[in-house]
C-alpha cells in the first residue's frame, strides 16, 4: 500500500484516470492498494455470493463489491471501498445508487484481511465505518479463519469455523456457517 502526501478530495479522486489500481482516500491522502491474492478474492467472492443470493432472493437491498467507493465524511474526504457491502432497500435512493461515490456508509461493511494489513489500519478502518453509521462491520481473517463482528457501542464478537455468521436485524434472515466462507 502506498500513500501520497498531497491532500485530495473525493472529486479529485473521481476525476483521476483509471490506472487499473484500487484507490481509497484516507484523511484526504490517496492510498493505492496492490491487488489482493487469490485466497483473499475467493473468501470475498464466497461472502458476496452468500450475502448477495440472500439479499436478491428476499429483495432486501443492494450488495456491492470493492469497486464501489463510499464517501463517508467531508474535509478531509475519506472514500473507502469495503470488499463487500450491503445497503438495505430503505436506504437506496429512489433513483437508485449514484453513479459517483455513495455519499453514505453501508449497513454492513465487510473487510477481508490481507497479509499486509496492520492491526492499527484495520482498527482505524473499523472505527471509521462505525462512526460513519455502518451498523455492522465484519472483519474476516482468512489466516486464522475467524470473523470478528463489530457493532457500535459493543465489544466485538469473534466467530470461529463452528459458528454461524448472521445478519441480525441489519440483514434479516441471512446466515452462513463461518466454515463455508473459508471452504476451498
Amino acid at each position: 500500500m502506498t500513500t501520497t502526501r498531497t491532500k485530495m478530495t473525493a472529486d479529485d479522486l473521481w476525476r483521476m484516470p483509471d490506472d487499473g489500481q484500487r484507490h481509497e482516500l484516507i484523511r484526504g491522502a490517496l492510498t493505492t492498494m496492490a491487488p489482493a491474492g487469490g485466497g483473499h478474492g475467493g473468501v470475498a467472492g464466497r461472502i458476496t455470493v452468500a450475502v448477495g443470493g440472500h439479499v436478491l432472493a428476499k429483495r432486501l437491498g443492494e450488495v456491492l463489491t470493492a469497486d464501489a467507493g463510499f464517501l463517508i465524511e467531508r474535509d478531509p474526504d475519506p472514500v473507502r471501498a469495503p470488499d463487500v457491502a450491503f445497503i438495505s432497500k430503505d436506504r437506496v435512493p429512489a433513483g437508485g445508487l449514484p453513479i459517483r461515490f455513495i455519499p453514505f456508509a453501508p449497513d454492513i461493511a465487510v473487510e477481508v484481511l490481507s497479509p499486509a494489513d496492520s492491526q492499527p489500519e484495520v482498527d482505524e478502518k473499523t472505527n471509521q465505518w462505525l462512526a460513519a453509521g455502518t451498523a455492522m462491520v465484519w472483519i474476516v481473517n482468512p489466516l486464522n479463519r475467524t470473523v470478528a463482528v463489530h457493532r457500535s457501542g459493543r465489544d466485538p464478537r469473534v466467530l470461529r469455523e463452528a459458528d454461524t455468521l448472521d445478519g441480525q436485524a441489519v440483514c434479516p434472515g441471512f446466515s452462513v456457517k463461518v466454515a463455508e466462507i473459508f471452504e476451498r
